[in-house]
């Protein structure tokens, strides 16, 4: 894995590595700005170190080694005691901390366990870190919504049209509002159908858990079409066509047009304008 993220503490460079939703920060970026000499096995070899480690992969980890846990224990604090990280994470089957190689190699903890380190090197730098951390997350969470939001404000481009051909021509005179929102609900469903082979509801069925609707994972050209499809069938509607054959129409229409769309310079260079927007922030 590769550090994706870099934030500044106090003039020190702290590279951190995002693995799913869990955020693991570098201990011996952390170190240099510690005075004197100082490693992480010193703090490892701490019996509050030792104890605080162990509560939280008892927390955290299922498959934690509370066996060789307790061992490490009843070590920690003596003279003879010493541990390395690697160590520990092989004798413990610990998630918290990680020992790598390489390019990027290091010792790195979670965010939780690293902000303990930061009182270790002194309090203020662990205020210092813990606040630019969630500044930067903060920044990142902004960003990415922001993403979101252009890629639904143009899923919402024409969509006046489309709802006013709907309420002209489908909703018949004095329904209850209960009608007639599930008639622009089956509007929306035959873009979706015609776009992305099933409704909202079959969508969610197939993706629990995740957040959204189907149109916030659609790609750019998925958009590009969904956007024209919206003005078409508004047209369709107000000339008359049935359901079936509406769908039919935007079907087939949304083959041509994914494929005319698909390598298409412009369109990539929107999409790339767009990952930028949400990305910029790990640079």
């Amino acid at each position: 894995m590769a550090p994706t993220k870099k934030i500044i503490v106090e003039g020190t460079k702290i590279s951190f590595i995002s693995k799913g939703d869990q955020d693991y920060l570098s201990l011996t970026d952390m170190l240099k700005a510690k005075d004197g000499d100082f490693f992480i096995s010193d703090w490892l070899r701490n019996r509050n170190t030792v104890e605080f480690l162990g509560i939280w992969e008892s927390v955290n980890n299922p498959d934690f080694n509370y066996g060789e846990f307790a061992i490490i224990k009843s070590q920690a604090g003596l003279n003879s005691f010493k541990i390395s990280a690697k160590e520990w994470v092989q004798k413990t089957n610990a998630i918290g901390l990680k020992a790598t190689a390489g390019r990027y190699g290091g010792t790195y903890a979670h965010k939780d366990i690293a902000f303990e380190f930061g009182m270790w090197i002194n309090p203020k730098f662990k205020l210092y870190l813990i606040k630019e951390f969630q500044r930067l997350k903060e920044e990142e969470k902004s960003r990415i919504e922001s993403g979101w939001d252009v890629k639904r404000m143009l899923a919402k481009v024409n969509y006046r049209i489309h709802t006013d051909a709907i309420k002209g021509h489908l909703i018949p005179q004095k329904i209850s509002p209960k009608t007639s929102s599930h008639i622009y609900a089956n509007e929306g469903d035959i873009l979706n159908v015609a776009l992305f082979g099933m409704s909202a509801k079959e969508w969610r069925d197939k993706n629990k858990g995740k957040e959204g609707n189907i149109r916030d994972y659609a790609t750019v050209e998925q958009l590009v079409v969904l956007v024209n499809m919206e003005s078409l069938n508004a047209q369709y509607i107000i000339d008359g066509f049935s359901q079936a054959n509406r769908l039919a129409k935007l079907n087939g229409i949304a083959i041509t047009q994914m494929k005319a769309l698909i390598n298409n310079p412009s369109i990539k260079k929107l999409e790339k304008s767009l990952n930028r927007d949400t990305s910029e922030s790990s640079k």
